[in-house]
């Protein structure tokens, strides 16, 4: 299984980015996938998060204080893939974002996968 990330760049204060993940390989289920931060000298931190749907459930969705408002996390089930479309992005939001994703891989147990990381910058 693999993650990749897309989207990142340099982008004024104010101004929007989207970003993609896109999950291949031996997939049976993606369950919960997400989106992490990692600025210069600072932990990991998540950033935005999606559940799956169940039989009688809709996915739900879970925010950092710092970019509700801002930030929208969602996913396409089809082509297994997340994105975060990320509006009026601040000097603060500037990072490494990385993907984060549980899937239950064909035949195989559940894991924990990360993408390589895509790096955003917004200057002021």
């Amino acid at each position: 299984v693999q993650l990749v990330e897309s989207g990142g760049g340099l982008v004024q204060a104010g101004g929007s980015l989207r970003l993609s993940c896109v999950a291949s390989g031996s997939i049976s289920r993606i369950n919960n996938i997400g989106w992490y931060r990692q600025a210069p000298g600072k932990q990991r931190e998540l950033v935005a998060g999606i559940t799956s749907a169940g039989i009688t459930s809709t996915s739900s969705t879970k925010y950092a204080d710092s970019v509700k408002g801002r930030f929208t996390i969602s996913r396409d089930n089809a082509e297994n893939t997340v994105y975060l479309q990320m509006n009026s992005l601040e000097p603060e939001d500037t990072a490494v974002y990385y993907c984060n994703a549980i899937i239950r891989v064909r035949e195989g147990p559940i894991g924990d996968y990360w993408g390589q990381g895509t790096q955003v910058t917004v200057s002021s």
